[in-house]
């Protein structure tokens, strides 16, 4: 089989070696198991900083396409000779391919989604890694790239993975999730004491989507009302030197550390030891983040986007931030251990049925 990945995620050389995103290529090494032949058809340069781990198997053969953006007038100008190329290379990789793939959303993912549509008879799948609720707001080229996807008349031979279950979808439109840890990883939960000292974790981008800065703000409210506890923050972002003058400010610098991007084993390592996780942000679509936290109990605080409310069930595998009272409802919780000991058992539960073995046995039946 010739497979062939569309992605706006950039594929970069280092070492030697082939690269990517990190949760990315964890997720692809498992695709490309199936294939006798990969292609991908993704931009090559990247200036920002990038957690990244080389793909399994490197006889990948790469498409090098524009970083399509259109949020300044640079970009704009960039995109009158990029889209020309981007669209050419879609043609003929997808000509040539016996599966297609996509890895939405993003620039050249829109154009990916335009282009399939002039194969109707090759078998396709998509990733949408965003949030699919039909409530969502969300920009213009993302809304596009969700109503080809679930267009039938339009797209066919489509399998389109998506995180959540959502009224009213298509019959292509398949509830997805996504996977960190094997089966063979699991390992008893350690036993938490909620009376203190208490350690919360962050795990993700420092960006403004993120909003790490409500993080570092409640553990300011809960240090004031008397709670012995901490946060580990890990990832890297533009909003770092930001959080670091948040941090001066609210004179918590013993409290609250930026820890950067650290190694998977140093992470898990964290999440073990955690009390709770938290993850306020404005927008996911499934928050590996939690699942991960949730899968070694420590408690996840999140705000109910996309699929979250799913997650934890509503509450009863963690809590759902409302930020307006939540460092006085995390006060209330620690009064009662028991439930706070059996929300994270429930949590652990729940998250160690998404095993990366079951995540391997569902893509092999897509690519079947």
């Amino acid at each position: 089989m010739k497979l062939l990945v569309v992605s706006s995620a950039p594929i970069l050389k280092k070492e030697d070696n082939l690269v990517a995103y990190a949760p990315m290529v964890a997720e692809l090494d498992l695709w490309f198991e199936k294939a006798d032949e990969v292609t991908i058809l993704a931009p090559t340069k990247y200036s920002k900083k990038l957690l990244t781990k080389a793909f399994a198997r490197q006889d990948i053969k790469i498409k090098s396409v524009p970083a399509l953006y259109f949020g300044s007038f640079k970009g704009i100008i960039s995109a009158f000779w990029g889209i020309p190329i981007t669209k050419i290379k879609l043609l003929t990789a997808m000509a040539r391919a016996d599966h297609i793939h996509l890895r939405c959303p993003g620039t050249t993912s829109l154009f990916g989604c335009w282009i399939q549509l002039l194969f109707p008879f090759k078998t396709k799948t998509a990733k949408y890694a965003g949030n699919w609720s039909p409530k969502a707001q969300q920009p213009l080229s993302y809304r596009i790239q969700k109503w080809l996807l679930s267009n039938t008349w339009l797209t066919r031979n489509m399998q389109v993975l998506v995180y959540g279950k959502w009224p009213n979808q298509s019959y292509n439109i398949k509830a997805f999730f996504t996977a960190t840890y094997w089966e063979k990883e699991k390992e008893p939960l350690i036993e938490r004491d909620y009376k203190g000292p208490l350690k919360m974790v962050y795990l993700g981008t420092l960006s403004v989507n993120k909003r790490v800065d409500y993080a570092i703000s409640l553990i300011r409210e809960l240090r004031d009302l008397g709670i012995d506890i901490s946060l580990d923050i890990y990832g890297e972002g533009a909003q770092r030197s930001a959080l670091e003058t948040q941090i001066e400010r609210l004179d918590i610098k013993n409290e609250v550390v930026l820890q950067g991007n650290q190694p998977s084993e140093v992470v898990k390592e964290a999440l073990k030891k955690a009390h709770f996780a938290v993850l306020p942000s404005q927008s996911e679509g499934w928050p590996k983040a939690i699942a991960e936290a949730m899968f070694w109990g420590a408690i996840p605080l999140a705000s109910p986007v996309s699929c979250v409310p799913w997650m934890l069930d509503n509450g009863k595998r963690g809590m759902l931030l409302d930020f307006e009272t939540d460092s006085e409802t995390i006060a209330a919780m620690l009064s009662r251990p028991k439930r706070l000991a059996n929300m994270a058992q429930n949590a652990a539960s729940w998250s160690r049925d998404y095993t990366m073995d079951s995540f391997k046995t569902e893509i092999h039946k897509l690519m079947n």
